[in-house]
């Protein structure tokens, strides 16, 4: 009896040391989420954010980046498109999330 009194004292003890807490377990995991968050997550939705107020403000004559590389100066706005003349004459139809970036005005013709 006292044999088998001490073998189930020992099975209640080790269990009850080998489980830590259960938040503590977690802990690593967590950390790891939350570090991501702010490394990958937040930087691109704040990126994305800028850039939609940016294509939203598109007007008439805004000099324009498109992502393609192609420069050029706004000519018509649409809600979904805009019309970007490239060259005298050459207007260029695409949508407004392909502009890239808003030039300061002058730029295009001091780069000529």
């Amino acid at each position: 009896m006292i044999s088998i009194a001490h073998a189930q004292e020992a099975a209640s003890t080790a269990a009850g040391t080998a489980a830590p807490g259960g938040l503590l377990q977690y802990l690593p995991l967590i950390f790891i989420v939350v570090v991501f968050y702010f490394l990958a997550i937040r930087p691109q939705m704040k990126r994305a954010k800028e850039h939609k107020l940016m294509t939203d403000a598109l007007q008439k004559g805004d000099e324009v980046i498109t992502q393609g590389g192609l420069t050029g100066r706004i000519v018509k706005v649409g809600e979904a498109y805009v019309a970007v003349e490239i060259a005298d004459g050459v207007e260029v139809l695409m949508q407004r999330a392909a502009v890239q970036l808003v030039l300061p005005k002058g730029t295009l013709k001091s780069a000529l």
